[in-house]
């Protein structure tokens, strides 16, 4: 009202509806501090989604008290995110990059109902694609099952299993000890074929693959490449020139920058260097049946649901 009519004295208006022109002052102050707020959150946020384009709510939140001392609820930042339009919307492309039809040599899973509970005792592997211009490339990727971490990786043109096999030497150079360590992956040929096997048993690692073509059977790396792709990779602007370098960065910001609910809000750095159970935001499941076929996602957080790379509004 005193908008439409400014010549109407604030303390009348006050005792019109009813409020003391205390309660009114008091109330521009909040809507003031409010907007300010807002403001910071939102610049904060930009800076942050710089590094991590398609980081979700729940994540924001955690990093904006944690590393900026803003604390905010998830109800009010999905208001803010909404009102900007700065809501993070899915993506969904698959192209096939697992051919399980071959001669190779088929090994059993060893990681059904095994939970890690160190870094270094489950790798899993998995090949993503990346779609540039008309033609398609190949990310080879081994992350740590119990920290999340990337630890070898490979970018190609090519589904060789040279690639597979680079990715893997990259691992284990990170590594101070493969003692008791398995390799898990799915039945593709790149894992299957004799010369990654021999890498892998040349450094006592056991070899141990999805029983059939189930993802869930290799959630965590499904996982991974999904954070990957729809986080990071498809608003990269990805050239083959600088494909390289621009994944290079990206894997260190999703290794050292990017908290994780399943792993209690820690980066998979930070993790890598601990033991003993994680506490987890989001509860794992795990199949309990006689029927193999019944244990499909091992070790996995439900679908890992780690964030979502689309922001939810909350019910």
């Amino acid at each position: 009202m005193r908008t439409d009519f400014p010549w109407l004295r604030v303390d009348y208006l006050c005792e019109l509806f009813g409020y003391s022109t205390q309660a009114y002052y008091q109330s521009l102050n909040r809507k003031h501090l409010s907007s300010v707020q807002e403001d910071m959150v939102l610049e904060t946020v930009k800076e942050i989604r710089a590094m991590m384009p398609r980081i979700g709510v729940r994540k924001l939140q955690y990093m904006l008290a944690k590393n900026y001392g803003l604390e905010i609820g998830r109800d009010r930042l999905f208001d803010i995110l909404r009102m900007a339009g700065m809501l993070a919307k899915p993506r969904r492309n698959r192209t096939r990059t697992t051919f399980s039809k071959h001669h190779f040599h088929i090994y059993p899973n060893a990681i059904i109902d095994v939970v890690p509970s160190r870094p270094n005792e489950i790798w899993v592997s998995d090949i993503t694609y990346i779609l540039m211009g008309d033609k398609f490339y190949y990310l080879y990727l081994i992350t740590d099952a119990y920290s999340k971490k990337i630890v070898g990786w490979k970018f190609s043109d090519t589904l060789f299993t040279i690639n597979a096999v680079e990715a893997l030497k990259m691992a284990i150079r990170q590594c101070e000890s493969t003692r008791g360590l398995i390799h898990h992956s799915d039945r593709g040929t790149q894992y299957c074929a004799s010369k990654y096997i021999a890498l892998l048993k040349k450094h006592g690692i056991m070899p141990s693959m999805t029983e059939n073509g189930d993802p869930r059977q290799n959630a965590i790396a499904e996982r991974v490449n999904g954070i990957l792709k729809k986080e990071f990779i498809e608003l990269a602007d990805l050239t083959e020139d600088n494909a390289e370098a621009k994944l290079k960065d990206i894997i260190n910001i999703y290794n050292s920058k990017r908290p994780h609910l399943s792993l209690g809000y820690f980066t998979p750095e930070e993790a890598h260097h601990m033991n003993g159970e994680l506490i987890r935001v989001w509860k794992p499941y795990y199949y309990k049946s006689n029927d193999m076929s019944q244990k499909n996602n091992t070790f996995a957080d439900a679908n890992n649901r780690d964030d979502d790379h689309l922001d939810r509004s909350p019910p």
